[in-house]
């Protein structure tokens, strides 16, 4: 009898809850694994991310030790960057600003001294060297970093290749986006995007200044050879390539030229005035970034271009409206930064100093700087005198921050 009462209400148990009678219940809610990580090289050790300390001893974020650790979702990381950068002096937080020409002496005790927040490597610090020597000499400047640095190079294939113009690193210098198209499609960009994310990664850098998304169908134009010479729809899918492709390679990725390079001429050497309309931006140059944004891009290089139909007065590398139509147009929040500070057509129209105080005023987030001393000092004195706010260096600061812990040079602690 006892067993016949036993076998009711195990009958009665089931009918009253499926779950405990055989049915699975529903699967508990797991992180995506499929979430693409952004840049850098996570799974390297050369990055040298595993040097630094917290200025304070908390646990709000903390750079890795041995191999990088991989990156959390993006989503998640702006909370750690804040409390990262809640226990960063004011001097630090304006250096994490700043993408620095990488000195040629004493550029290890020049990190180590201000805490910058990032080189970028030229032509000059690959000549003469081996991948050993560039990944030694790079590992001295993470040894030295308070917080990992951000590493960079336009490395984009064509004219403009700052490593594999050196056949210690490749015998042969990375082609062009053009010819890799005419060559082999979408297949060979995707094929030599990851070549080159392997050689960065396996000394040291963690970002490639590249993709070019300006569009330019027209041979003659200053921007056609480094562009990927097609319309804005084919511009937007070579675009959209290369950024999952870096973002799964673990390597950051820096859009640029925004808004648009179109048909102007060569800022290094002047000014350029941008006659065109806002729709034309809207309905071709816009698109490419766009595309890139939506695919995961974390960085935006602004042009110095004079873009009349947004800001008729200042480069849109230093206009608040460019800006405002970057962030609120195209819903981009990651890092924002500016061409080169140095280049011909800034020190025409306004003095180094000034400039680079005017580039944070219109809302970059990182300063491209050949003269990295003098104009971090303009900033920092800015902010001492209340032309900047502190408040206004923290928002930019923290989105650095996260942008480090996204590439996997810091770990977020939750």
């Amino acid at each position: 009898m006892k067993k016949r009462i036993t076998a009711l209400l195990l009958a009665l148990l089931c009918l009253g809850g499926t779950a405990a009678c055989g049915q699975k219940a529903p699967a508990a809610d797991t992180p995506d694994s499929s979430t693409e990580q952004p840049l850098d090289t996570q799974d390297k050790t050369e990055t040298g991310a595993d040097t630094a300390e917290t200025p304070s001893g908390e646990a709000a974020g903390t750079p890795v030790s041995g191999e990088a650790a991989a990156a959390p979702d993006p989503a998640d990381n702006t909370a750690a960057a804040e409390r990262y950068v809640n226990n960063l002096p004011l001097e630090s937080q304006v250096a994490q600003m700043f993408f620095a020409r990488c000195p040629e002496t004493d550029a290890a005790s020049l990190a180590g001294q201000y805490d910058i927040g990032g080189y970028i490597l030229f032509g000059r610090d690959f000549e003469g060297q081996t991948p050993a020597s560039v990944t030694s000499t790079i590992q001295s400047y993470q040894d030295a970093a308070a917080t990992p640095m951000l590493i960079g190079v336009d490395e984009e294939g064509g004219t403009v290749v700052r490593i594999s113009s050196n056949p210690n690193f490749r015998a042969v210098k990375f082609h062009s986006p053009q010819a890799l198209y005419n060559e082999g499609g979408f297949d060979l960009i995707t094929s030599d995007t990851k070549e080159k994310d392997e050689l960065l990664a396996s000394i040291g850098v963690n970002v490639n200044f590249a993709p070019v998304c300006d569009v330019s169908t027209n041979p003659n134009d200053f921007i056609n050879a480094r562009a990927f010479g097609k319309d804005a729809s084919q511009t937007s899918e070579y675009v959209r390539t290369v950024v999952k492709q870096m973002l799964a390679d673990g390597t950051g990725m820096v859009l640029k030229h925004f808004p648009g390079y179109g048909n102007n001429v060569d800022t290094h050497t002047g000014i350029a005035i941008d006659e065109r309309s806002i729709d034309s931006f809207r309905s071709s140059d816009f698109l490419p970034f766009q595309a890139g944004i939506d695919a995961g891009a974390q960085s935006v290089l602004v042009s110095h271009n004079v873009v009349n139909c947004m800001d008729s007065e200042l480069p849109a590398s230093l206009s608040p409206a460019v800006h405002e139509i970057l962030r609120d147009e195209l819903g981009f929040d990651g890092v924002i930064m500016t061409d080169d500070l140095i280049m011909e057509a800034i020190t025409d129209y306004t003095g180094g100093e000034s400039a680079a105080v005017l580039a944070v005023q219109a809302g970059n987030d990182m300063l491209v700087s050949s003269d990295f001393v003098t104009q971090y000092n303009a900033v920092l004195n800015a902010v001492k005198d209340g032309t900047i706010s502190e408040e206004r260096i923290r928002e930019s600061a923290v989105r650095v921050i996260r942008w480090k812990m996204d590439l996997g040079l810091m770990e977020a602690a939750h």
